[in-house]
């Protein structure tokens, strides 16, 4: 028995004088990890333009550091371990309980490290001129907080993982309030998923002038993650559902490789007119107003022979949508003042009515 004790102890003792080395081991390796960083990989990413991976290298210095240390509090607590002669039923239990808790912390240093740099990595591109279309400034929080949730869930998971124990109900319940929470904020979620397509998509910008298939026109003032804001040409603003916005026609005016929007004028002469002489002073009327575009150039089409006129159509291009009543006005004015002083008719409606009889006069064609 005495033999057995003194081999347990010189044993022990052997664990012990491994256990520290190891432990002095992995504060030097950490130590030139550090250096490694510092001096090295800092110069190197120092020498490019961008700043992430500065950002990145930064972050990076304290989550290797402290996992190369703890890395080394796990091997030398398992040197510390004692063969299953000699061990007492609690050393496997202390053992094994010690070694998770150290596996715990690394994750929790690295799921602390995957927060910022994910939240980093968002705030990048969302400021990038090239950045993802989805990933904007404006949906910047709601990114970055549906990170924040799956890499929490992921680090959850994973500490389970790590103790042995049952993620069935975890997962269950789970499951079970995300049910209840969607059912609860069904219109929101609607509101908020479609946002994120129309910023995706990008069917409109903030200042396009769009047109909906209920009627509404006006300049788009802002999009947000619940919303869309239209301001209408009498400053009056509507605010309309992003769902209502995603199930819509909607007509953008200001869409297209330009801003430039043709214009359609209708005209009509009295039968009996010049053509040629109509068309040629639509014309010059066209090249004299301020807000058509010189290119591509205005033209004048004939349209049909109308009941009571000659239907021409004068087409212009303005420079942008606004301009559009301000631009009818200006032309349709020029062309009555033009037309009256060339005395071409501008023809309406008119009837001739026949009265076959007159109450208490009988027959209006006898006597």
């Amino acid at each position: 028995m005495d033999e057995v004790l003194a081999k347990l102890e010189e044993w022990v003792a052997d664990a012990r004088l491994r256990a520290v080395l190891i432990v002095i081991g992995s504060f030097v390796v950490a130590k030139l990890a550090d250096w490694i960083l510092s001096a090295l990989v800092r110069r190197v990413v120092g020498r490019t333009k961008s700043v992430l991976d500065d950002q990145t290298v930064s972050l990076l210095h304290g989550p290797i550091v402290k996992t190369v240390v703890l890395c080394g509090f796990v091997v030398a607590v398992k040197q510390l371990g004692l063969d299953g002669e000699l061990a007492k039923d609690e050393l496997p239990r202390i053992e094994s309980g010690t070694v998770r808790a150290l596996q715990t912390l690394i994750l929790l240093v690295w799921a602390g490290f995957l927060f910022r740099f994910v939240k980093l990595l968002l705030s990048a591109l969302s400021q990038a001129e090239d950045r993802a279309p989805m990933i904007q400034p404006r949906t910047f929080p709601l990114f970055d907080n549906l990170a924040k949730v799956l890499l929490f869930g992921i680090a959850v998971y994973a500490v389970i993982s790590v103790w042995d124990l049952d993620a069935t109900g975890w997962l269950a319940s789970a499951g079970v309030m995300g049910l209840a929470i969607g059912f609860a904020a069904q219109d929101t979620l609607g509101n908020l998923f479609a946002g994120v397509f129309i910023i995706a998509d990008a069917p409109f910008s903030v200042g396009d002038y769009i047109v909906l298939d209920s009627g509404e026109r006006g300049k788009v003032a802002h999009i947000g993650l619940r919303s869309t804001r239209i301001l209408t040409r009498d400053d009056i603003e509507i605010t309309i559902p992003n769902a209502v916005m995603g199930k819509a026609k909607i007509t953008n005016e200001a869409g297209g490789p330009s801003l430039k929007r043709r214009l359609r004028v209708p005209v009509g002469v009295a039968y009996g007119s010049d053509i040629d002489r109509v068309r040629e002073l639509l014309l010059e009327l066209a090249a004299a107003q301020e807000l058509f575009c010189d290119q591509p150039a205005p033209r004048v089409r004939f349209r049909a022979l109308g009941e009571s006129s000659l239907e021409f159509e004068l087409l212009g291009w303005i420079p942008h949508p606004e301009l559009r009543g301000r631009a009818v006005d200006e032309v349709l004015t020029a062309i009555y003042k033009r037309f009256q002083a060339e005395g071409v008719q501008i023809p309406f409606p008119q009837r001739d009515l026949w009265v076959r009889e007159w109450p208490g006069r009988g027959n209006l064609g006898e006597g």
